[in-house]
C-alpha cells in the first residue's frame, strides 16, 4: 500500500503530507467538489461544524492529533528548532522562531479531513534530539494537547489546540483557538504565538489556505514579530492561481520601532529585510524544509501504547487506503462506537476523566493544558537520520 507503513495488523502510519503533494490536493479538489457540497444542502448558514460526520471518503488515513505532531516531527534537511536556542544574538533567536513557525505550515488537502481524535488518544514520536508528544484531553469540544522537548538545545514547546468550523455558504472558516508557547530554557526566554485561521473554500473555485494574522512576542527580549498569511483574491483562486503570501516585520515592543520586513510566500521561500542596513536575507526555504517527507517506523513495538492513533485508526486507515469503504465505515463507527460506551461506564460509575499526560484548566471558552512532565521521554516511532537527513 502506497503512502504508508504497516508494521503489524493494528498498527498503520500514514506518510506525511509533504510539499510536493500539494499537487494531489489540486486534483482532489476539481473531483471531489460535487460530493463535498451535497453533504452540505441541508446545513445552515453559521452552523457550528466541529461534530460533523464525514464519510471515510473524504477521511485522510491519520488522526488530527498525527497532523499535529507532524508539524514539529516532520521536516527534511535544518533542525529548525534547535537553530532557536543555537543563535547568540536576540535578534537572531526571534529570527529563527519565525522561521521555525513558518515551517509549521503545511498545505492543507482540499475535501479531505483527519479523523477526530477519541478522548485519550496520543501520538508519541521522536526525530533527531526533538521528542513529541500528543494527547486528546477533551472530546466534546475537541481540545489536544501537544509537548515536545529538544533534548541537546533543552527547548520545551507546548501547545493547547482547538478549533471552531463555521459553515458560512461559499466556505467554511475555521477558528484555531489556544496557547502555543516556545520556552528557550538556557536562553531564559519565552516565545508565545497567535495561531491562523483556515478557510476552506468551495465556490468560486475549491481550495483551502491558512489566512490570518500571527503575533511572535518574547518579554524577556522586548521583541516581537507580527505576520500576514494573505488570502488570493477570488479572482486569482477562480484562475486557479496558488498565492500563499506572507508579510510581517520585526518590531521591538517598548517602542514600536520596526527593525526587519519580512515578505515572501510561506510554501516557497520567506525573506527579512534589515530597515537599518538594508541587506535581505532568505531566513525559510520550504523546499529545504517540507519536502520528501516519511512516515514515522517502529523502534520498539513493545513499548507502543495501546492508545497512539496509528493503532487506534490502524483498521480504518488499512481500509480507506484499499479504498473498500463499506469495511472502513464499519471499522470507523467501531472506533466512535468503543468511545461512546467508554462515555457510558464513566457516567454509571460517576468517574470524571482525566488526561494521563497534561492536566487541563478551563476558564469558560478557554482552555490551558500543561504537561505533567518536565520532558517528553523518547519514542517507540521514530523518524530515523536516514530519512529525516538532519543537518545541525
Amino acid at each position: 500500500m502506497a503512502g504508508e507503513r504497516e508494521t503489524r495488523k493494528h498498527l498503520v502510519i500514514a506518510k506525511p503530507f509533504a510539499l510536493e503533494d500539494d499537487k494531489d490536493s489540486e486534483n482532489a479538489a476539481s473531483n471531489g467538489i460535487r460530493r463535498i457540497l451535497s453533504l452540505f444542502k441541508n446545513v445552515r448558514l453559521g452552523s457550528d461544524l466541529t461534530n460533523f460526520q464525514l464519510p471515510p471518503q473524504l477521511n485522510q488515513p491519520r488522526s488530527q492529533l498525527q497532523c499535529y505532531g507532524e508539524m514539529i516531527y516532520s521536516f527534511c534537511g535544518q533542525d529548525l528548532m534547535g537553530e532557536c536556542s543555537r543563535r547568540d544574538l536576540p535578534i537572531e533567536r526571534l529570527k529563527s522562531v519565525v522561521m521555525w513557525n513558518i515551517s509549521t505550515l503545511r498545505p492543507i488537502v482540499f475535501g479531505m479531513s483527519p479523523y477526530n481524535p477519541v478522548l485519550g488518544e496520543t501520538h508519541h514520536v521522536s526525530h533527531g534530539h526533538i521528542n513529541v508528544l500528543t494527547e486528546q484531553v477533551s472530546h466534546h469540544p475537541p481540545v489536544s494537547a501537544l509537548h515536545a522537548t529538544h533534548e541537546n538545545e533543552n527547548i520545551d514547546v507546548t501547545w493547547c489546540q482547538y478549533f471552531t468550523p463555521k459553515f458560512r455558504g461559499a466556505y467554511v472558516d475555521v477558528e484555531v483557538k489556544g496557547r502555543r508557547i516556545m520556552n528557550l530554557l538556557n536562553r531564559k526566554e519565552t516565545y508565545e504565538m497567535d495561531q491562523p485561521r483556515l478557510v476552506v473554500r468551495f465556490l468560486p473555485a475549491p481550495g483551502a489556505h491558512w489566512t490570518g494574522k500571527i503575533k511572535i512576542k518574547c518579554p524577556e527580549t522586548d521583541l516581537e514579530a507580527e505576520l500576514h498569511l494573505i488570502s488570493d483574491s477570488l479572482i486569482e483562486r477562480f484562475k486557479g492561481n496558488n498565492n500563499r503570501s506572507i508579510k510581517g516585520k520585526i518590531s521591538q515592543t517598548s517602542s514600536g520601532d520596526k527593525l526587519y520586513d519580512i515578505s515572501g510566500h510561506w510554501d516557497r521561500t520567506v525573506m527579512a529585510k534589515n530597515l537599518k542596513t538594508g541587506e535581505v536575507e532568505v531566513i525559510y526555504n520550504a523546499k529545504e524544509s517540507i519536502s520528501g517527507l516519511k512516515p514515522p517506523t517502529v523502534k520498539n513495538l513493545k513499548e507502543v501504547m495501546e492508545t497512539e492513533s496509528a493503532m487506534v485508526w490502524s483498521e480504518v486507515s488499512e481500509k480507506i487506503l484499499k479504498k473498500d469503504w463499506e469495511k472502513a465505515r464499519e471499522a470507523k463507527k467501531g472506533v466512535e462506537d468503543k468511545q461512546r460506551e467508554s462515555l457510558k461506564q464513566r457516567e454509571a460509575s460517576g468517574e470524571s476523566w482525566v488526561p494521563k499526560h497534561f492536566s487541563v484548566v478551563r476558564n469558560g471558552k478557554d482552555w490551558d493544558c500543561k504537561p505533567l512532565q518536565p520532558a517528553v521521554p523518547r519514542a517507540p516511532l521514530v523518524i530515523t537520520e536516514a530519512q529525516g537527513d538532519i543537518i545541525n
